[in-house]
């Protein structure tokens, strides 16, 4: 049951009692979906503009392919203010702003009169609102979605894909009739859309009803609720016993006290009459301020986050360069220049094929989502090598297919996986992920420089695709390792945790032994008394 903002039907928050899994989640999909187009899919249609800009500032691969690298690198390393701001200002304003940047930004790309200046307006311009737009987005949209999250997600990413598979060509056409300047400003006007996107992410809040509360309540024993929760009932049961004419342990004491201990008794009355407000926060409980952590660094304490994070930071050396160098490693190989672009297309077409079967695949249940993306990295480092070995259009043609389908299931799932409790779970997910496309960042702006590098070296487009199969086989380890990670860390803190109840468990045996209560001792005393006191009556 969903209910209504008083803020207004258009710009107001979504209040619902539990995940909706559907309603205003299929508008932020359309959203994610645009923002996919004019985000990633720009990015990894930037190789058409590559021969342009070398001809026109006489660069080389190596110096153009920066300016992908920088935008990669300051999207990926902004990452944490992305999700500073999310926390602080909300999805909605950070989007529109990157929206905003991203437009200016290509747009003032086809007024740079050197390669240098479009390291600032494409890498860090552009590069900041790459950032502030794709994360915010995936990040609520999976708010969204509990059951269905992973089918929508994969779904709505084929944005990227289509935009590739539509732009390629377009942009190749487009160029030759107004020049390579014009056309990155027309694309810069597109991408000036991504603003009505944000105004699109209306803010999600789930309250949880009463009447499932007391359900749940009712079906739920006093022994299985949280300790927390039930020593919080039990003191505040204590503290307002006596007016029931039962006394509590606290007032039995500054009874046995007597009149004359007046300091203590003052004491212990003061801690009566406080109100159950003023008891101690439990652990795990909510600040009273409500809001939650601009920045949490706590997931670099979990070995299976760090284990994830490796993977993200190799896998990055595979994401982009292929993309910018496939349509003249076709050329080179003897493929007509304009047959060449349409690499692009296959692979774009093959990716969404590709992003909708691993949506299906990883909704149906059980199934152990890690270990799919690992067999889709695995193969991925295969087709990666057969890049360099095939030689004319089809075989290259099929490379790209495979490429496509498989780096398809791989970005499609790798950042929503933060949200399965295999690597952090969605509570921890809007501060993770930040942290996470921080530390692949240092890849994404190694990988295109360093087959640039390489090209420029070996004269041989083919290297290129080396050093990518290289990061993707290191990124393949460490996902293989997140599980192991994982289950030793959750072994050992169960290892932990028994030794410490054991060990209260002695100390409160110790205790029971070594300790009198006091009531049993006040009684003993005043038995005696009276005994003593009785017994020369009896005599007389």
């Amino acid at each position: 049951m969903k209910q209504e903002s008083k803020a207004g039907w258009c710009l107001g928050p979504k209040v619902y009692a539990a995940v909706p899994d559907g309603d205003w989640g299929w508008v932020v999909a359309v959203a994610f979906f645009f923002v996919e187009a004019f985000t990633y899919g720009i990015i990894k249609s930037f190789g058409v503009f590559l021969q342009d800009l070398m001809s026109d500032f006489g660069e080389t691969n190596n110096r153009v392919a920066w300016i992908v690298s920088i935008c990669v690198f300051v999207m990926t390393f902004t990452a944490p203010l992305s999700s500073v701001m999310s926390n602080r200002f909300g999805f909605r304003p950070v989007v529109m702003l990157g929206g905003l940047l991203i437009s200016v930004g290509t747009i003032a790309t086809g007024f740079a009169q050197s390669v240098n200046q479009m390291y600032i307006t494409t890498g860090i311009v552009s590069g900041l609102g790459y950032c502030l737009t794709f994360l915010p987005t995936v990040t609520i949209l999976s708010q969204y979605f509990s059951a269905r999250r992973t089918l929508v997600i994969a779904v709505a990413s084929t944005g990227e894909s289509i935009s590739i598979f539509a732009f390629a060509p377009a942009l190749t056409a487009l160029k030759q009739l107004i020049g390579w300047r014009m056309c990155l400003m027309v694309v810069g006007v597109l991408q000036a859309s991504i603003i009505i996107c944000g105004a699109l992410l209306r803010p999600i809040i789930i309250i949880k009803s009463t009447e499932e509360e007391e359900e749940r309540g009712a079906k739920t024993s006093p022994e299985k609720q949280p300790d927390g929760t039930y020593t919080l009932e039990n003191e505040h049961a204590s503290l307002t016993s006596s007016d029931s004419g039962v006394q509590s342990l606290s007032a039995s004491r500054a009874d046995l006290a007597g009149e004359g201990n007046v300091p203590e008794r003052k004491a212990v009355m003061s801690q009566e009459e406080a109100p159950p407000t003023s008891a101690p926060q439990l652990r795990g409980s909510t600040p009273a301020s409500g809001r939650p952590k601009l920045l949490d660094f706590s997931v670099l304490r979990d070995a299976g986050f760090i284990c994830y994070a490796l993977f993200g930071l190799f896998a990055t050396l595979g994401f982009f360069a292929p993309q910018l160098y496939v349509i003249e490693l076709s050329v080179s190989r003897g493929v007509p220049r304009d047959r060449a672009a349409y690499m692009l297309s296959a692979m774009a077409v093959a990716e969404i094929l590709g992003r909708l079967s691993i949506g299906c695949v990883m909704n149906r249940r059980p199934v152990r989502k890690i270990y799919i993306l690992l067999t889709c990295v695995v193969l991925l480092c295969l087709v990666l090598v057969l890049f360099t070995a095939v030689h004319g259009f089809w075989g290259l043609s099929v490379c790209c297919v495979l490429y496509g389908f498989l780096l398809g299931t791989v970005c499609s799932t790798h950042i929503p996986m933060l949200a399965e409790d295999d690597v952090v779970g969605i509570q921890r997910m809007p501060s993770a992920v930040g942290v996470y496309v921080f530390i692949h960042s240092f890849a994404g702006l190694g990988g295109p420089p360093l087959g640039g590098f390489l090209v420029d070296k070996t004269h041989n487009y083919g290297s290129a695709f080396y050093s990518c199969a290289v990061g993707m086989s290191l990124g393949a380890l460490f996902l293989g390792l997140v599980r192991p990670a994982k289950n030793w860390r959750s072994c050992a803190r169960r290892g932990r945790r028994k030794e410490e109840a054991e060990a209260a468990e002695e100390a409160a045996a110790l205790q029971d032994e070594e300790e009198t209560p006091v009531d049993f001792l006040e009684a003993d005393v005043a038995k005696e008394t009276n005994r003593e006191g009785l017994q020369p009556e009896g005599d007389m």
